[in-house]
């Protein structure tokens, strides 16, 4: 690559050119012996990632830090650089040249000059041939981008000048690199100093003002001149009036061309903000603003140049004064923003609104210490309106930087303009499809000023609203004082006590402002609910809002010469307004207590509710104050207030029924409340109140007990109110017309089908009695020339009115039905949303007192409505919410919580009647999911029926009638002192399993049953038997297939297993396996889907019972099993080999080859000799053919001597398999055993069918060691001395021809078996108790012989 004689630096050569180059291999590799890792930083470099990019680099410089002065690697670090800034891709240039700055940064020493003469070397434009000008130009570019970026540049005075030369010489080369010499230029020069600038100047501007004003590269410059050296420029060009107006359409179509150079990267063009900074300096502004930007750009009807105006705008804000931006917020741009904000509405335009509030937001943040400008720009942007609305949002984020002074004077604005709207101060505009579609009866003064005045409320509430703005006590308490005078009262006579009455009205307020007004209210009345609820100490005082406003309102009520209410209040209602205030006094003594505190909220509520609807108001406030006296006295005057007064309901129904009667009207703030008050009254709750709860969500009284609660919908109202809006908004939108007009056909269409499929036959007798009347159907005799001259022009007019009649008719009965529908809907939509809302009661009832026994009432009401909901099968929100709600409510706060009820007490009996039918309406369900709710609250019964206790006199009475029946089938431990009877609950399960294993199509899943069985083994115990009988019953395959999954999944567990003694375990365990045993008699037998589960769910359980088998060591006979699974092994090999098996038959093969591993058969190996023998032959010929097209002589080839070797291995093999005299020894077991792992890896399916004992096999294993086998090493391994324990019927062994001496040298040593019955080998004690489910080597050979099974018996 480089001689160390020369130390230059070249390319990397090839393997091929290195040797006819003449390169000496030492200098090849003297470099390359180092430099792998060198090499790769450079393709690192060139890499997209900028990560990989920054990584590369630095390692470069650090390894290059490394090196000595002067060294190779530094020069050819260099040399790859510079080339790499011309490379073919776009994407490395800018890295390579990246990379070179901070080479060039790092290392101060390289001197500038001689990279810049290195890079116009490497990219000789004189010398380039045509096809690679574009790669040498933008090479010389991005070195000279490289040597500014290091920060040398510009102390290098003549690096300096040759680089400004050559920018200027790759300037003429326009069609490749456009306008980038020149903004190079510019950025290098202004980084420049002032002496180096005057300097070069004169070589790069030239003094005439057309080529100034030719291109904005040209007009950046001289505005950087004029900048930095005002003097040299005008040395250089005079004195230049650059303002003026024959410049005026050269600055415009400058300006223009750099706002389309932009339109991608959506950025403020440095030149426009330089000419802006330029005006302000000269006193220029309003000249250059009025003449360039407003009469120039914008009346080009260029988006980029309008973007480019908004973005000056923006940016100036900053630097002008108040006087100055009240001129440019007043002028057509300002307007046109507006415009542009009211018509960008479609997803796909650009909207420039987001990019303006970081512009406003920057400047308030900026100058808080200025409130007036903060002020001024900010009623600037609330004056820019569409026909009376502002443009602005009413939850502007901006406002949060004001300053408190600042915030105040824009809040006293815009009451001031709520109170005088003064529309000629504001700049409105209207929309082209505004201004075609523009009715003068519809838009007048009238509506711009109910607009703006209900922008102007919305905005009020929403600074209170805002919690990241800073304000004052005084400023909210005086918006909340503003929007409920207005709301409610009116001035008759000014007084300085109340200061709105002192408010004037240039146009008084109509009803609809004032009920905007009345919400608005509402909703600034929730906000500082919330907000005192967050925080109690936001009031000086600590009391809350609603108390401030209730005091206000009492001082209004007591003013009645200066101000009276809009609706005059009543003797009644000014009486039970008097008794409010005085219960609230009261309530202050108890201010500690919660329950006071809630009752005074809702009091104070509902008192500011007085106002609105008096007549109501008035009653909720009587019965209020009576639940209150008697929930706080209720301890003291219990007795006295039953026997005075036995007819008179409970406090807490009376407060249930307001409570109710509150969540009737669309109030969230009222929602809160009685969500509040209920929690602290729900511990005192009766079954009659709750029943009136319940009677909301039962369906069908709900409806048939209309009267009971009305519920209110203020939708219309808002809708009304908001009409006009919506309707000029849409009129915004392009191609309303066609909408409205496509809409209205539509409407048409189906106004005639609803007209067509309402024609009943009464309809039809009529219009043929007309027609007839008309006799305009004739009679049967007459002639058809006739019928005209019959019919005159007064009888063909009569007709025509009579059916004109007749058809009015029609279409007001269809008229009327169709609104008798669409009443019955909203209906049903708002008794939904009414029953949402009383879910919150249900849910703070299920929360905060889940250990009330009248949680249990909830259990059926709940699951009556998630039932309906779900049959109705309703797309409906309201619909969806409340069966979202009520799943959720019963089943994570009532069927999950973790507490409940422990008092059943004497609902024992009707828990059990409920118990019984829950699980009866779960059977009957067609849905899973509706039936699982039911099974749910069934287990929820059983929970409380086991946690609740019986009382001494009941148990004692439980014990004499329940003495006859079995110990074994009560409870024992616990479960003895609950309510929980299983006598009673068993036949009710057992009922739901048999069910459940024999209906066709059962609701039930085995998931419930699972639950069940989990939760209460005890009664899993007495439901066993039940599974066990299903397993082989002459039932459906899917049902056995349940059985077997329940059996599998409840058996392991240790719950259960405590529930019964060691014989009852055992005689369970034996039961299963002769069912499983049964069930695999027809292994492999199953032609569909469901019997092929059957057998994979079977074999799952008989390896459950294995292992169960082996983790509590029982004794079992195991005869019966092998012998069915032996016999069905041929069955399954021949359905492998004919491909009879599905995707999931490999799931069964491998739970059958694991059920024979329990037994100790080992799963066999592959027979791949037997497979490749006959391939060898018939390649054979083929192998010969090819030998003779051989190109290597016979003496010339290598001769294969491995073949011969394997085959004279398999040979000496082949009679150590047949004759298994011998058994190996240790070492060589452990290398087989090691082949065997290998090999089982390799084998293929059907190699593994072939499950033959070890003896047979044609390979060599180690012997079964077996009791009548001994042991020859002293240290056996365990693996091998795994032994089987089974019961009296051990299968043993088929005897191999030294099975003879074997038992000879057996009797030598000391027996012992495990059940005292079957004999063992001299193993220690330890490792001879081995459970079955230990891989037994004593059952790899098939069968026993009966008379040896005798013997042993006897042993």
């Amino acid at each position: 690559m480089a001689e160390p004689a020369s130390m230059e630096v070249t390319e990397p050569l090839a393997p091929g050119e290195a040797q006819k180059s003449g390169v000496r291999p030492a200098d090849r590799h003297g470099l390359l012996k180092h430099s792998r890792e060198f090499l790769d930083f450079f393709w690192d470099i060139a890499k997209p990632q900028q990560e990989t990019r920054l990584e590369a680099t630095e390692k470069l410089l650090e390894y290059l830090r490394a090196k000595p002065k002067g060294s190779s690697e530094m020069k050819y670090a260099l040399k790859r650089l510079i080339t790499g800034l011309g490379g073919g891709r776009e994407a490395a240039r800018p890295c390579y040249s990246l990379a070179l700055a901070q080479l060039l940064q790092s290392f101060e020493d390289i001197p500038l000059g001689s990279i810049l003469q290195q890079i116009q070397e490497k990219h000789d434009l004189q010398k380039v041939k045509k096809g690679m000008m574009r790669p040498a130009l933008f090479g010389n570019l991005f070195g000279v981008l490289a040597l500014f970026q290091s920060g040398r540049l510009v102390k290098d005075s003549e690096a300096l000048m040759k680089s400004v030369k050559l920018l200027q010489a790759l300037g003429q080369h326009y069609n490749h690199l456009q306008e980038q010499p020149q903004k190079a230029l510019v950025d290098i020069l202004s980084q420049v100093p002032e002496a180096a600038l005057q300097e070069i100047l004169p070589k790069v501007l030239k003094p005439d003002l057309n080529s100034v004003l030719g291109s904005p590269e040209h007009l950046e410059l001289f505005l950087l001149a004029q900048q930095k050296v005002p003097e040299k420029l005008e040395k250089l060009m005079g004195p230049v009036n650059l303002f003026s107006d024959e410049n005026i359409p050269r600055l415009v179509t400058v300006l223009k061309t750099v706002a389309n150079s932009v339109k991608k990267e959506r950025k403020l063009p440095t030149v426009a903000l330089d000419l802006l900074r330029l005006a302000l300096q000269e006193d220029k502004f309003p000249w250059f603003w009025k003449e360039v930007v407003e009469q120039g750009l914008l009346k080009k009807q260029f988006w980029p140049a309008s973007y480019l105006c908004f973005r000056l705008l923006g940016a100036a804000l900053p630097l002008l004064s108040k006087e100055q931006l009240q001129l440019v917020m007043q002028g057509d741009l300002i307007r046109h923003y507006g415009e542009h904000m009211v018509t960008a509405k479609l997803p796909k335009q650009f909207k420039f609104a987001p990019e303006m509030n970081e512009y406003v937001g920057a400047f308030l943040e900026g100058c808080r210490g200025d409130p007036e400008r903060q002020l001024a720009l900010v009623v600037a942007f609330t004056s820019i309106t569409n026909q009376g609305l502002p443009v602005v949002p009413t939850f502007w984020r901006v406002v949060q930087f004001l300053s408190p002074t600042a915030l105040k004077g824009y809040v006293a604005w815009l009451r001031d303009m709520f109170l005088q709207p003064d529309l000629d101060s504001l700049v409105d505009f209207s929309t082209n499809n505004q201004k075609k579609t523009q009715d003068t009866s519809f838009h007048g003064p009238e509506r711009a000023v109910f607009r703006l005045r209900k922008w102007i409320i919305l905005r009020l509430v929403s600074i209170v609203d805002n919690l990241h703005v800073e304000k004052e006590e005084a400023l909210i308490e005086e918006v909340a004082r503003f929007c409920f005078f207005h709301s409610f009262f009116e001035t008759k006579k000014p007084t300085s006590q109340i200061p709105e009455s002192e408010q004037h009205f240039t146009l008084p307020l109509d009803g609809r402002t004032r009920e905007v007004v009345c919400s608005a209210f509402f909703s600034l009345l929730q906000t500082l609910s919330t907000q005192f609820r967050l925080a109690p100490e936001q009031t000086a005082d600590g009391r809350p809002w609603t108390y401030h406003l209730v005091q206000f309102a009492d001082v209004l009520l007591n003013h009645s010469r200066n101000v009276a209410p809009l609706t005059a209040l009543t003797t009644q209602q000014r009486q039970a307004w008097d008794r409010m205030l005085k219960t609230l006094k009261e309530l202050d003594t108890l201010s500690s207590e919660a329950k006071a505190t809630a009752f005074q909220h809702l009091l104070l509520l509902v008192g500011i509710h007085l106002f609105k609807s008096p007549a109501e108001s008035c009653d909720l406030l009587g019965d209020i104050q009576t639940c209150i006296k008697k929930s706080l006295g209720e301890k003291t005057r219990r007795t006295r207030s039953k026997a005075t007064n036995p007819q008179e309901p409970p406090w807490v129904e009376v407060l249930v029924e307001i409570l109710l009667s509150l969540l009737a009207q669309p109030s969230h703030l009222m929602r809160q409340v009685a969500r509040s008050v209920f929690g602290h009254v729900c511990a005192h709750l009766t079954l009659h109140a709750l029943q009136l709860i319940l009677d909301v969500l039962n369906p069908e009284e709900s409806q048939d007990e209309d009267d009971n609660v009305v519920v209110t919908d203020d939708s219309e109202e808002k809708l009304l109110g908001g009409a006009e809006d919506k309707s000029s908004d849409g009129e915004d939108s392009k191609g309303s017309k066609g909408s409205e007009s496509e809409e209205e056909s539509d409407d048409d269409d189906s106004d005639e089908e609803d007209r067509d499929g309402d024609v009943d036959q009464g309809f039809r007798e009529q219009l043929m009695a007309v027609l007839q009347a008309g006799k305009a159907l004739g009679g049967a005799d007459s002639e058809d020339d006739n019928d005209d001259e019959e019919l005159g022009d007064e009888a063909m007019m009569a007709l025509d009115k009579s059916l004109a009649s007749l058809f009015a008719e029609q279409k007001l009965r269809i008229q009327a039905r169709k609104d008798e529908k669409n009443k019955l809907q909203k209906e049903k939509a708002l008794r939904r949303d009414f029953q949402i809302r009383v879910l919150d009661l249900i849910e703070v009832l299920v929360t905060k007192q889940p250990e009330n026994p009248l949680v249990l009432e909830l259990l059926e009401p709940l699951l009556l409505v998630i039932r309906r909901s779900m049959r109705s099968n309703s797309s409906a929100k309201q619909e969806q919410d409340l069966l979202h709600k009520t799943a959720r409510i019963f089943t994570h706060h009532l069927c999950r919580s973790r507490h409940y009820c422990r008092t059943a007490g004497d609902r024992v009996e009707t828990l059990y009647a409920r118990l019984e039918r829950l699980v009866q309406q779960a059977g009957q369900q067609a849905d899973s999911s509706v039936a699982l709710y039911h099974f749910n609250a069934s287990l929820y019964l059983l929970r409380v029926l086991r946690g609740s206790t019986v009382d001494k006199p009941a148990r004692k009475a439980q014990k004499k009638e329940k003495a006859s029946k079995d110990a074994s089938s009560q409870p024992q431990g616990p479960e003895a002192a609950s309510c929980l009877d299983l006598s009673l609950v068993t036949p009710i399960y057992s009922s739901a399993l048999s069910s459940f294993l024999t209906k066709r199509n059962s609701p039930l899943t085995v998931p419930m049953f699972l639950s069940l069985f989990s939760r209460h083994p005890m009664l899993c115990k007495s439901l066993l038997p039940i599974v066990v009988e299903h397993v082989t019953s002459h039932t459906r395959p899917r049902h056995q297939v349940q059985a077997c999954l329940l059996l599998q999944k409840t058996l392991p567990t240790r719950e259960l297993r405590v529930c019964f003694k060691d014989p009852e375990w055992k005689q369970l365990m034996g039961q299963t396996l002769g069912k499983v045993t049964e069930i695999l008699r027809t292994l492999g037998e199953a032609e569909t889907k469901s019997g092929h589960q059957k057998d994979l769910a079977a074999l799952e359980l008989l390896n459950t019972l294995f292992r169960n088998f082996h983790h509590e060591k029982l004794t079992m006979d195991l005869t019966a099993v092998l012998g069915v699974l032996q016999s069905q092994q041929p069955r399954l090999q021949q359905r492998l080999q004919q491909g009879e098996h599905s995707a999931g038959s490999s799931r069964l093969h491998d739970l059958y080859w694991q059920a024979m591993k329990f037994l100790g058969v080992q799963r066999p190996k592959s027979e791949k000799d037997t497979k490749e023998a006959p391939q060898a032959t018939q390649q054979s010929p083929v192998s010969m053919k090819r030998k003779k097209k051989g190109f290597l002589p016979e003496t010339k080839k290598r001769k294969k001597h491995k073949p011969e070797a394997t085959t004279q291995e398999a040979a000496a093999a082949k009679p150590e398999a047949t004759s298994g005299d011998q058994p190996p020894s240790a070492s060589k077991k452990k290398k087989k055993k090691k082949k065997k792992k290998m090999k089982k890896t390799k084998s293929p399916a059907l190699s593994q069918m072939n499950g033959t004992p070890a003896a047979k096999s044609p390979t060599p294993e180690p012997p079964a060691v077996s009791p009548s086998t001994p042991t020859k090493t002293p240290k056996p391994q365990k693996k091998t001395q795994k032994l089987a324990q089974v019961n009296e019927a051990t299968p043993l062994p088929h005897q191999s021809p030294e099975e003879p001496a074997a038992k000879k040298r057996q009797k030598k040593l000391p027996q012992k078996g495990v059940s005292g019955k079957s004999p063992q080998s001299a193993l220690p004690r330890k490792k001879a108790r081995l459970s079955l489910a230990i891989r037994s080597p004593s059952l790899l050979q098939s069968g026993a012989k009966k008379v040896h099974l005798r013997k042993a018996k006897k042993l």
